[in-house]
């Protein structure tokens, strides 16, 4: 596998410098849906199972929604690319322990929900449409494309007390460029990218490159921030979440992790006990 992908960037990095717009044309497949997911764990089934689940239809795609509480306090979960869910059942375990309901859902194209391409907007309208009757949130928990759907998400629309993002992507133009990178697309290719991004992939979307950053307009954001990054991250580097850190001030508290990379930091019992003394900061005294 790792031969044949490194034969692909080869050929996608020569055929970028004769012609661009082909070499794009072959790696937009997997730039517009993921080409692997993560498969369930045995220790997240059993939390899995006892989540109540409904399908509902976004762009044509089936996704599964998945349920936990008595519908007091939502968190919303939104998970990253070629995640899914489950990856948060420690944390969603610890949320609904001290009262919560969290609420998540499978993207196309991930997990339980059916192929499909998945885009940052899917990731507003679901979060839209999971808010409860007074469309508030107790807390929105994004993990890496997740954790820049929760910003994008917040800027239309959906509210809420508290913000966590777990090794958040900064915008879009990282996503862009980390992509270009690992597929071997070169100079002219990426503006071939960029200008499908525009007008195919969000046509009708304005301000794409500074609309799907975490530091948007940082001033309609006034909620507390919990910024939580590993310094070992191998997708992200730790240094995006510390400018967004800078953005926000003091509104924005930043929990720097060592040696759980990009995924570990999921399920890292001191990770969730700092997202739920977070989270549940506001919470009477028992």
């Amino acid at each position: 596998m790792a031969l044949t992908a490194d034969l692909t960037r080869t050929a996608l990095r020569l055929t970028s410098r004769i012609a661009p717009s082909v070499a794009v044309s072959a790696a937009l497949p997997s730039f517009r849906r993921p080409h692997t997911c993560a498969r369930p764990r045995p220790d997240e089934e059993a939390l899995m199972r006892a989540a109540r689940r409904e399908t509902v239809s976004v762009a044509g795609r089936d996704v599964v929604v998945f349920r936990w509480g008595n519908g007091e306090r939502p968190v919303l979960f939104l998970h990253g690319w070629m995640f899914r869910t489950s990856r948060f059942v420690p944390l969603i375990r610890a949320l609904t322990e001290r009262g919560y309901s969290p609420v998540g859902f499978d993207a196309p194209g991930h997990g339980e929900s059916s192929d499909g391409e998945t885009t940052i907007v899917q990731y507003g309208d679901m979060a839209r449409r999971l808010a409860p009757d007074d469309g508030h949130y107790e807390a929105v928990v994004g993990h890496s494309l997740g954790g820049l759907a929760a910003f994008w998400a917040l800027h239309e629309e959906v509210t809420a007390t508290r913000l966590i993002t777990l090794a958040p992507i900064p915008d879009f133009t990282y996503l862009v460029d980390s992509f270009c990178a690992g597929a071997g697309l070169t100079g002219r290719a990426k503006d071939v990218l960029r200008t499908h991004v525009e007008e195919d992939i969000f046509a009708g979307v304005p301000n794409v490159w500074e609309r799907f950053s975490a530091t948007y307009q940082p001033a309609r954001l006034t909620l507390p921030i919990l910024l939580v990054h590993d310094e070992d991250d191998d997708v992200i580097p730790v240094a995006h979440a510390r400018r967004i850190a800078d953005t926000y001030g003091s509104q924005a508290d930043l929990l720097i992790t060592r040696g759980l990379g990009h995924r570990r930091i999921l399920a890292d019992p001191q990770v969730i006990e700092g997202v739920v003394d977070f989270v549940s900061a506001t919470d009477p005294v028992r």
